[in-house]
Parts: structure tokens; sequence; C-alpha cells
């Protein structure tokens, strides 16, 4: 693969991630459900509860997450997207509104179908908020 063919398939596995947060923020179940892998196993950890795995289980857990009365507007910050082939993680902080970023996560995406699509998704607590950073989306790409 090309350092050009990397850094394309770099930009759409950042725009996969985006896609997630996008979903999460519009509370949008069905954009939810296209963002996940349909053949690939799945997993999820979302912060304070039990790891998932399954695509049912996985997409109950964001269904009901997403029906919450007080939506969550969550967002990524300095995404930083490390490519393998036809596997890719990002990691990035989650933040929620106008709170400074409170979360950790990795999402996990494999290329299915020509797509990148998501196949695992774990957020945890950071020990102190982190302070507000913009950071471009950088990458270390490898094969």
């Amino acid at each position: 693969m090309s350092v050009e063919e990397r850094v394309a398939a770099e930009r759409l596995v950042l725009a996969a991630n985006e896609a997630f947060y996008e979903a999460f923020r519009a509370g949008d179940y069905q954009a939810m459900c296209r963002v996940w892998a349909e053949r690939a196993p799945l997993a999820c950890a979302h912060p304070g509860m039990e790891a998932l795995s399954g695509r049912a289980s996985v997409l109950e857990s964001w269904s009901q997450l997403l029906r919450q009365t007080s939506p969550l507007r969550m967002r990524c910050q300095g995404a930083s997207a490390h490519l393998f082939g036809e596997f890719a993680f990002v990691t990035c902080y989650e933040a929620n509104g106008d709170e400074p970023a409170h979360l950790c996560a990795t999402n996990v995406f494999v290329l299915e179908d020509g797509q990148w699509r998501m196949v695992h998704h774990h957020a945890g607590p950071l020990s102190a908020p982190r302070p507000e950073r913009w950071a471009p989306a950088r990458s270390r790409l490898m094969n």
C-alpha cells in the first residue's frame, strides 16, 4: 500500500469514527446501526457497565442509551487513527456538551464490504477532566 493509499484509508477510518459520534449526538439509532459491522464479531464496554458482545447485545445497549430523556451530546477530541491493513483503531477523548473531556475511548474498525465498520467501542473515565485541546487528527500508519 502506498503512502497516499494509507493516508486515504486513514481519512476514511476517521470519517467512520466521526459518523459514530454524529449518530451518538443525534440520538439516531438507525445511523448507529449502520456504523457497526454486520458480520464481524462485536463488543462494547460502556463506562461503568459490563462488557457486551454480539451484535444484538451491543445494539440493544445503544438503543437504550440513545433513548435517554437527557440526550448525551458526546463529541470526540484528538482522534488518532492507527491502521493495520483491513483493521484499524482510533484513540480519542470524549466530552459531553461544553464540558471538558472526561472519558478516553478506543474505537476499533474493520474493512467490511469496502467500508470501515466499527467492531468495538470502549470508553472509560479519566482520573480528571482533560482541558480543552482541539488537536488535529493524526496518525501512526503501520502495515
